[in-house]
């Protein structure tokens, strides 16, 4: 009997041992994950492991081709603007005036990108079809102040702010469009619940993705082989409320489109890795505001307009048509 108590309670510290053992693993995981995620550090990282994260081998090869667009933008006749947004914190945009413009987007660029890698290949056709353009560099990266990103979950109260800048520059007789591609569509996706003001015309979303926790599920599960479990999970979100006083789950695109009155036009690539282009459907099909749906049939992330310049233009002129008025 003495043996077999001595047994049980050296399986038992075993048992304990090993699971103290996986949630050190858990939570060490965890926090490098969510790390990369919010912090504004660039994390040290291979060419390799950066495109498995993206879950793409093409990844370089496709920034490399829109080189020449993102130093033509950088290189244009730009101003540089910076407003306090509604928390306090810095944040830097550069203003492409266009001459007898019809309208002004507002394009908000993606999670560790940048403004004029996002839209560099984009910025010819908006400007020769009479739009200014205010190019905002997200918070938490760039030039903007931060110490973290949001995920959209905080950046879409800075569209917000850009908006009504815009509207105090005396630009609020003309149509508003909100523009992102990546994390920058979730957040222009995130804002159309906002008291957006009525000049604000409509929202075209590029390969959004649903909510910072289903991002990092699939980012975690499928690109980097990480099972994304619910111990994970809690400590994401609590990491998250730490970070940016918001969880990973409290706010979604999904939620936002629920009470969106704002027209959207969705963008999706069907060779999405890093998105999967069904974040988008479910976008889409929680919409309750006029929407359209364009997919781009062999796009990668973000390379939808790159794949397909003459369906993506053709689609975003009709959107301009049916809403500048």
């Amino acid at each position: 009997m003495k043996k077999t108590v001595r047994n049980i309670l050296i399986g038992s510290g075993a048992f304990a041992l090993t699971v103290a053992a996986v949630s050190a693993l858990s939570y060490n995981i965890t926090k490098k994950l969510v790390k990369v995620a919010l912090d504004r550090e660039e994390p040290k990282a291979t060419k390799k492991s950066q495109e498995k994260l993206v879950g793409s081998e093409t990844f370089f090869k496709n920034i490399e081709e829109m080189g020449p667009s993102v130093e033509k933008l950088k290189n244009s006749s730009l101003e540089v603007i910076e407003i306090e947004a509604s928390d306090g914190e810095r944040l830097v945009g550069h203003f492409y005036r266009c001459e007898n413009a019809k309208r002004t987007i507002v394009a908000m660029h993606g999670w560790r990108s940048s403004w004029a890698g996002d839209f560099g290949a984009i910025s010819d056709f908006w400007h020769n079809n009479g739009c200014n353009v205010l190019y905002a560099e997200q918070r938490g990266q760039g030039d903007s102040g931060g110490k973290y990103m949001g995920f959209g979950l905080i950046e879409r109260f800075d569209c917000l702010d850009w908006v009504n800048f815009l509207n105090k520059m005396g630009l609020d007789t003309l149509p508003i469009y909100l523009c992102g591609v990546s994390m920058g569509a979730s957040t222009v996706l995130m804002a159309a619940s906002l008291n957006l003001s009525e000049n604000v015309k409509g929202i075209i979303a590029d390969c959004g993705f649903t909510s910072a926790h289903d991002i990092w599920k699939h980012v975690s599960e499928n690109n980097l082989g990480i099972p994304y479990t619910t111990v994970i999970s809690s400590i994401v979100d609590d990491m998250f409320k730490k970070k940016i006083q918001m969880g990973a789950k409290d706010y979604s695109s999904v939620d936002a489109m629920k009470e969106s009155r704002v027209p959207v036009m969705f963008v999706h690539g069907t060779d999405d890795h890093f998105v999967p282009i069904e974040m988008t459907y479910e976008n889409y099909k929680a919409c309750t505001s006029p929407k359209r749906l364009f997919v781009v049939p062999g796009a990668e992330h973000g390379m939808s307009y790159l794949e397909d310049k003459e369906g993506y233009e053709a689609e975003v002129l009709k959107f301009f048509e049916d809403y500048d008025k």
